[in-house]
């Protein structure tokens, strides 16, 4: 028998075809008493996207006293996880992301059960991240225009986009919107603390920690209900005020702390050198209220100067927590299942 030739060995080599790896899609939905308007969200979820194998549906049902968990069943949801009691929307939101990666999804995508998204576009949404030019991906309802807003709300919207785009160094539109895609790493890399809204502190995270983060624009459907989160406008804003202080100071601890010093600084260098001056004129023993002044804001100016060195020295200690929470993540889903592990988690029904 004759050997083949060395070319047509290579030849054959080579158009062997390389199996693509799947990818699998889970659209997570945070529900709180949401039985009336979730059968109307899950119908209009798509079945198939290009690019994606497998999708699948979840639902954080967060402590509901209506039948949203039996409808979620009754309507085919893969997956339905129960919190009890009622905790909000980051720990719906946070909750939803652990179960999503604990079940396989390579891509993630988050929407209201009250039907505010225009499911189509969750194409739009995923496209970024299945190119690799996004780790997360955003809707943008072109808050600044939006005609379904009140003027009010339109302002309070550009203004809380105008802040989280300096806290966080990313362009941002649309801060607010509830409609985003994630990948999985971005997933495993993401931790939600505020127990408000998870929507302005995942975005300061994003860009402090370098992910790629995109915007892309998408529609919106009629009102089917008021909104939960926005109950009041003062209310909005000292959550969402609170939100963004914490999570900048978090990531940016020296410029915040060093901004308040400076603010007591100034003023106590300013009394000072103007009992100075009027010390130098012979003046000086009707402004000893001014030395004491001065004392206290360079005294109290320093402290918060040093507050600001060691905070910003934790973060550091932050960092190398948050990478090693990433590690114990990536170890506990890479690690074997166990025929204990195969058994229906207690949450998931």
């Amino acid at each position: 028998m004759e050997s083949a030739p060395a070319n047509d060995i290579l030849t054959c080599c080579v158009q062997i075809p390389l199996s693509q790896p799947s990818v699998k899609l889970i659209i997570q939905i945070p529900c709180y008493n949401e039985a009336l308007t979730l059968p109307i969200t899950l119908k209009a979820l798509p079945r198939e996207i290009p690019g994606i194998d497998q999708i699948e549906f979840l639902i954080i049902d967060d402590g509901s006293i209506d039948e949203t968990a039996r409808v979620a069943a009754d309507n085919g949801v893969h997956h339905v996880i129960r919190l009890n009691p009622h905790q909000g929307l980051a720990a719906g939101f946070a909750a939803g992301l652990e179960a999503c990666i604990h079940h396989g999804a390579d891509i993630i995508v988050n929407t209201d059960a009250d039907n505010q998204y225009n499911a189509e576009d969750i194409l739009q949404l995923v496209s970024p991240i299945l190119s690799r030019q996004a780790d997360i991906v955003v809707g943008d309802r072109g808050v600044a225009s939006h005609q379904g807003f009140t003027i009010s709300k339109r302002f309070l919207q550009r203004l809380g986009s105008w802040v989280v785009t300096k806290a966080s160094g990313l362009e941002t539109p649309d801060a607010t919107s509830g409609f985003r895609a994630i990948s999985r790493e971005a997933a495993l890399r993401t931790l939600v603390l505020s127990e408000y809204s998870y929507t302005l502190e995942t975005l300061i995270q994003a860009g402090n920690r370098g992910m790629a983060v995109a915007y892309v624009p998408i529609r919106t459907n009629p009102q089917t209900r008021p909104s939960r989160l926005i109950r009041s406008v003062p209310q909005y804003l000292a959550f969402s005020g609170t939100t963004i202080v914490r999570a900048y100071a978090m990531y940016r601890p020296l410029r915040v702390f060093t901004a308040f010093s400076l603010l007591l600084i100034l003023p106590g260098l300013f009394l000072a050198f103007r009992y100075l001056y009027y010390a130098a004129i012979g003046q000086g023993g009707g402004h000893v209220q001014s030395v004491i002044l001065s004392a206290v804001l360079l005294i109290v100016g320093f402290q918060t100067l040093l507050i600001g060195l060691l905070a910003d020295l934790i973060g550091f200690n932050r960092i190398i927590l948050e990478d090693l929470l990433y590690r114990l993540r990536r170890i506990e889903l890479e690690r074997p299942s166990s025929p204990s592990s195969t058994q229906q988690d207690p949450q998931d029904e």
